[in-house]
């Protein structure tokens, strides 16, 4: 926000110049952008954060000048404001005309405070006086009439926006706040018309004639020939002014500080003000009374403040008396408990101020961060990292990358896609875009688009993220881990004779490896129904250790495949995160690494295609027990000496015995119990 030092100088005396005004502002959290010379005068550039709307006007700005400043004083305008411009005697503002309570209403629980004066016999040709239009241009508004001119000057000035009607052009000579209904349509200031469908709206007796906290309509607007004025100053929700100027693709001052909230106490002090600039330059202007509607007054409930704690957490001391005077200065009502702690009601300008915390970061700004002393930590410094459900993700991506994974990063928000898994989905109400229109309810799609961009072959990656669905219960969003693989397994620099190429199994294996790195066991099992996005015939669903799905592991369904432009053995996995732990009994078994040398044994045997290898490989690992170090698959074979249905597997096994070494008898034994194994699951030596 900018605005000439000399506007901020009409609300409070101080000797400090335009630099240390800038600094003194941002230290209280109101950031300095930049200061420019313009006609004179300094003018400060503020950067305001979105929840404090206050700051968003040179007497909010003066509040802060105030408080920070000790040995600055309050001038008679900012004490007029203070009590919203009572009447002053030398401007007789005395009302001379009547207007009912019912010219306006409100209709629209959005609408907190909707008040409005009349005024007659205005001369809206007129030019604002020239002090104005120097401060209005310094503060980057162009210059356009007194009565355009004035609100927003009160704007700048107060932070409250207004509005004026030309009065004989309201159907009805009446206001209505409530909701468009489907089908209406407002053309505002700016030209452009809207069709309207629920949106809040400031209404005549028979169409809407402004978007509430945004901008007026053309047919309403003020020429140089209106002569009756109705003047709207009105005080609504942020989320709705937001939603409506999204939806109706505006933005303007007056939104920029609804959206951030603008104090609902300051409605009539903006009339006041803007009705005693207007009789300083006209001032046989007629004034009526002001009608106010105030459904939505909120009551702040106090909140306890323990000064000795607000010491601990800024590391500097700050007693009671100075914490009490701290924030009267702001604006808030203190009462001293008698018990160290204070008794605070936040002013209505501040509805950022819910918690304790809040206030103590009050004391931090006034008091000042500079001050807070130099010294070594004390106390006991905690075993530091994260643990938990966060500790279990970092391993998970550890474990990936050790497999040989690539870690990519997708936006969530997303268009739809092949890949999408099915059920209902969840979306912003208003998107950025179409490509933007959904949360996504699988990764897959995500790494299939960074397969894309990176030409589809000899890719091995991987992301961690959240998903989001919907079902009848309502909105779900979970952690998944989602693999993709396809082309060579072995970069460029490992590649032999042979180099093998990324299949069912060899992804099977890889998932496998990652979840064993965190303890926990899964095996593998046909789908009872298809994946329509997978092979018919290569995928799997993945069970945790209690028998619960946690996954899906497969190869692209062709089609799919071919759709998106990628090669066809493309294979992907998915892992619900939170139920691949839930169920896990994460059981570490440790033992001491043996230095003796150990031995490797081969089993070949043929048997049924029918039984799952993972049941084979539960035989083997219970046949040898301890001593078997590792095992793994090192030939498929298939045709002449086969018999239809079956395959000739070939399996290695390592075998190890910690403080000895194996002898021949003693490993061949080994080996014999694992073959008497596979005979009993229906299995033929070779």
């Amino acid at each position: 926000m900018k605005f000439p030092i000399s506007m901020l100088r009409d609300f409070v005396q101080t000797d400090l110049n335009a630099d240390q005004l800038g600094d003194l502002l941002t230290m209280a959290g109101f950031e300095l952008e930049g200061i420019e010379e313009v006609d004179g005068d300094s003018v400060l550039d503020i950067k305001v954060v979105s929840n404090r709307g206050d700051g968003l006007s040179v007497f909010g700005l003066a509040r802060e000048v105030l408080a920070k400043d000790s040995e600055a004083k309050s001038t008679a305008l900012y004490e007029e404001a203070r009590i919203d411009f009572a009447v002053a005697p030398d401007l007789q503002r005395v009302p001379s005309l009547s207007i009912d309570e019912d010219i306006a209403a409100i209709e629209s629980e959005d609408c907190n405070r909707f008040a409005c004066r009349a005024f007659d016999h205005v001369d809206a040709a007129a030019k604002s006086p020239d002090w104005m239009q120097v401060r209005l241009s310094q503060a980057g508004i162009r210059p356009i009439s007194i009565l355009v001119d004035i609100t927003n000057y009160v704007m700048l000035e107060l932070g409250q926006p207004l509005h004026a009607f030309d009065r004989d052009k309201l159907a009805g000579d009446r206001i209505v706040v409530r909701y468009a209904g489907s089908g209406e349509r407002l053309t505002t200031l700016n030209g452009l018309e809207h069709e309207l469908d629920g949106q809040m709206m400031i209404c005549d007796a028979e169409k809407p004639v402004g978007v509430p906290g945004v901008m007026g309509g053309l047919d309403t607007e003020v020429t140089d020939a209106t002569t009756r004025l109705l003047l709207e100053s009105a005080n609504f929700k942020n989320t709705n002014v937001r939603k409506t100027r999204k939806q109706l693709g505006l933005n303007t001052e007056a939104s920029y500080r609804f959206e951030r909230s603008v104090d609902p106490n300051g409605v009539v002090r903006a009339i006041e003000r803007f009705t005693d600039l207007l009789l300083q330059s006209q001032p046989n202007v007629q004034i009526s009374n002001v009608v106010d509607h105030y459904p939505g007054r909120v009551q702040f409930e106090p909140l306890i403040l323990r000064v000795a704690r607000s010491s601990v957490l800024l590391g500097m001391e700050i007693s009671v008396d100075q914490a009490k005077s701290y924030l009267e200065r702001l604006g808030m009502d203190v009462t001293d408990q008698g018990d160290g702690s204070l008794s605070v009601v936040p002013p209505s300008w501040r509805p950022d101020i819910v918690r304790e915390i809040d206030l103590v970061e009050e004391l931090g700004r006034v008091h000042g961060y500079e001050r807070i002393p130099e010294e070594l930590p004390i106390g006991h410094t905690p075993v530091g990292g994260v643990i938990g459900e966060y500790l279990d993700r970092d391993r998970l991506r550890e474990a990936a990358v050790r497999a040989g994974f690539i870690q990519i990063w997708s936006h969530s928000l997303r268009d739809l896609h092949p890949l999408d898994a099915g059920g209902q989905r969840v979306g912003p109400r208003n998107p950025a875009s179409p490509e933007m229109a959904h949360l996504r309810n699988s990764l897959w799609p995500c790494l299939a688009d960074a397969a894309q961009r990176n030409g589809g072959r000899d890719l091995h990656l991987f992301e961690l993220a959240n998903v989001f669905s919907r079902s009848d219960q309502g909105y779900l969003e979970r952690v998944e881990l989602a693999l993709w693989s396809s082309g060579a397994l072995l970069p460029t620099s490992r590649q032999g004779e042979k180099n093998p190429e990324a299949d069912f199994f060899s992804l099977k294996q890889s998932v496998v490896e990652i979840v064993e790195n965190l303890a926990v066991e899964i095996r593998f099992e046909s789908p009872n129904k298809s994946d329509a996005r997978l092979h018919p015939t290569r995928q799997a669903v993945i069970l945790s250790e209690s028998g619960k799905a946690c996954g899906t592991l497969g190869q692209l369904h062709p089609d799919i495949a071919e759709e998106l432009g990628l090669p066809i053995q493309s294979l992907v996995a998915a892992l619900d995160v939170a139920t691949l732990f839930e169920s896990s009994s994460r059981t570490v078994r440790l033992k001491q690494i043996s230095r003796n040398p150990a031995v490797r044994r081969d089993i070949s045997f043929e048997t049924p295609k029918s039984i799952p290898f993972a049941t084979l490989e539960s035989a083997i690992k219970t046949a040898c027990g301890d001593v078997l170090e590792r095992q793994w698959l090192f030939d498929v074979y298939e045709g002449k000496g086969i018999a239809d249905g079956n395959h000739s597997l070939s399996v290695a096994l390592q075998l190890r015995k910690p403080g000895e070494n194996f002898t021949d008898e003693e490993a061949n034994q080994v080996r014999e119990q694992a073959v008497q194994a596979l005979v009993a699951l229906g299995a033929k030596p070779r």
